[in-house]
């Protein structure tokens, strides 16, 4: 007797964990501004938050720039968190859009992981270092994750990866450099947007794969009861 093959729901649920992780750093980040004191590196002594000059760090020091503490701090540290969390185990199942298995998988994902574990560390300090550090890592990550969908035939999100790194690396010249350093604010927002996007439509490729996996093989067990 034939059955309609059912989804594992908890399966499914795993796999939404990145878009809630994602959700959920968005909502926290809007908390922290909110409670962020005032204060950034082109106005010492304004109040709240600014998009146009504060960067998305500033909500993670014990005081604002103002010399307050810094309320938000909080707010700020548990949205890292929750972004790393997402993206680590979206990050564990992104091989599985890959039909074959290499190294260049296994540099993508150990160089994944380190650049999450790191980026962690932003909320005790050491700012600059721990950035050069995730850096490195997530540059060869993102290049690896490139080069496996440019040869698996994901055409949009090799090129919206390809913007990503892009981007990335442009922060990375203005904020070494100083060059335009006072449109680096908006520029690192734009890139967090860009990047965001990037793994929503990872996560969204790789939810259908698996669900489609799920679905043939609650298909194939449906046929032999």
């Amino acid at each position: 007797m034939k059955t309609k093959p059912v989804l594992d729901s908890y399966e499914l649920f795993l796999l939404s964990l990145p878009l809630i992780g994602i959700g959920s750093f968005i909502l926290f980040y809007f908390m922290a501004a909110k409670h962020y004191p005032g204060g950034s590196w082109i106005v010492t002594d304004t109040n709240g938050f600014s998009f146009w000059h504060n960067y998305l760090c500033d909500l993670l020091d014990i005081n604002a720039i103002n010399g307050e503490p810094n309320k938000g701090r909080t707010y700020a540290i548990t949205a890292l968190f929750l972004l790393c969390a997402g993206i680590f185990f979206l990050w564990s199942l992104l091989p599985k859009l890959f039909k074959t298995k290499n190294n260049i998988q296994k540099i993508m994902s150990t160089s994944g992981y380190l650049s999450l574990l790191s980026i962690l560390f932003l909320a005790i300090g050491n700012h600059d270092v721990i950035v050069r550090i995730a850096g490195v890592f997530g540059v060869v990550a993102f290049i690896g994750c490139c080069v496996e969908l440019y040869k698996t035939n994901y055409k949009k999100l090799f090129l919206l990866g390809v913007v990503c790194i892009i981007t990335f690396l442009s922060n990375y010249y203005i904020y070494e450099t100083g060059i335009c350093i006072k449109a680096l604010p908006v520029i690192q927002k734009f890139t967090f947007a860009l990047f965001i996007i990037w793994f929503i439509g990872l996560d969204m490729a790789l939810y259908r794969i698996v669900k489609q996996s799920l679905h043939i093989e609650n298909q194939k067990s449906s046929e032999l009861i």
